[in-house]
């Protein structure tokens, strides 16, 4: 996974458990196909930053971390690693 600045997203949610199901990132939609992993850090913060819910998902163009701040209701894209299209 490589860590990249933060870049701002929109994310489509479920509107039940709150899980990403599209990102839309410059104009390009990508589906997100699974969720991998979900880290809660709303009992443990930066006071700067504030709570946040880290997402590990999979798409089609490749492995993303997401964050989404609950303080100002914000997505972005914190990680990236490339699918093997060898694979």
């Amino acid at each position: 996974m490589i860590r990249v600045e933060p870049v701002r997203v929109q994310v489509r949610a479920d509107w039940f458990d709150g899980r990403p199901r599209e990102i839309t990132w410059n104009d390009q939609r990508v589906p997100v196909t699974a969720v991998v992993g979900v880290r809660d850090e709303t009992s443990a913060f930066p006071a700067v930053s504030g709570p946040r819910t880290i997402f590990d998902v999979q798409t089609p163009l490749a492995r993303m971390t997401l964050t989404y701040r609950h303080r100002t209701g914000r997505w972005a894209i914190e990680g990236v690693d490339e699918v093997d299209r060898a694979a």
